[in-house]
């Protein structure tokens, strides 16, 4: 069983991840945050938060237990890395939403915002459908990484320049079911 559960570990005993960047209980106090700043900026109005799959559907479980108030959810399903480690900057939408989201309160919750390319063609694609509003929250930030300028109003955590797993984010499918957020090691991918 990994580690990652108590606030003082840093580690991993499994040989595969570098390190722990972020345990669970330090990525569950940044869900908290970002559902307290939502469940505010949204009082007494129904939003829909759009998650894009797979990466970001723990995220989202969380996040939509920690927001007070009335929410919907959809998923987007979008392929721009494939089995690479970093983004083509090519989206192509495998699954579209089921709601529609004209004169709707829209946030779209992300697991990860890097070159922001992907982000870049959901939010033009999304704008595009007339919604009320649009915001963006994500929990990991890699900051100065960003490609095209991005609006994001929810952030949760700051990431380094390195390739991360755990907590729904995953290298070919996985690593996703690690409680914690951990740097690869290198030879795993290169």
């Amino acid at each position: 069983m990994e580690n990652g559960g108590s606030p003082s570990t840093n580690t991993s005993t499994n040989p595969e991840i570098k390190q722990v960047l972020f345990n669970a209980e330090e990525i569950q106090e940044a869900v908290k945050r970002i559902g307290a700043q939502i469940s505010k900026d949204y009082q007494g109005e129904k939003v829909l938060l759009v998650t894009v799959l797979k990466g970001a559907f723990v995220f989202m479980a969380d996040l939509v237990r920690c927001i007070e108030g009335d929410v919907e959810i959809d998923f987007m399903a979008v392929s721009s890395y494939g089995s690479e480690t970093k983004s083509s900057g090519v989206v192509r939408i495998i699954k579209d939403l089921n709601a529609p989201v004209e004169g709707r309160h829209v946030v779209i919750v992300e697991d990860i915002l890097d070159s922001g390319l992907t982000l870049k063609y959901l939010l033009k694609n999304i704008q595009a459908r007339e919604p009320l509003s649009i915001e963006v929250a994500t929990l990991l930030f890699k900051e100065g990484k960003q490609q095209t300028r991005i609006a994001c109003k929810y952030i949760g955590l700051p990431c380094p320049d390195e390739f991360v797993v755990g907590y729904g984010l995953d290298y070919n499918e996985r690593y996703r079911n690690l409680p914690y957020i951990g740097i690869l090691e290198k030879s795993v991918y290169s």
